[in-house]
């Protein structure tokens, strides 16, 4: 995933500020990026505090890491399973 040169502290502070009344046009030319990327931020950040966004941050992570240690014992059980079918 492309790292961001925004903090989420940066883009929900932004957010902030159009919803308190300041122009896309506005904000966009500050932060120095396009309208389209403004609008992303509004769909997936849209409504969050700092702390949200932080605990959603460490939730994708933890289910990463889930998702990898059940595939590799996944593979685990696989290998061990044709190993006994050998046997037999």
């Amino acid at each position: 995933m492309k790292k961001t040169r925004f903090s989420e502290s940066q883009i929900v502070s932004a957010l902030k500020s159009y919803e308190s009344g300041k122009s896309t046009d506005d904000i966009c030319r500050e932060l120095g990026i396009n309208r389209s990327t403004f609008y992303y931020w509004k769909k997936r950040y849209g409504g969050m505090e700092v702390s949200q966004l932080k605990e959603l941050k460490e939730l994708q992570e933890k289910h990463s890491r889930l998702q990898k240690m059940y595939s590799e014992l996944s593979m685990d059980h696989q290998i061990l399973k044709e190993i006994i079918e050998k046997k037999l």
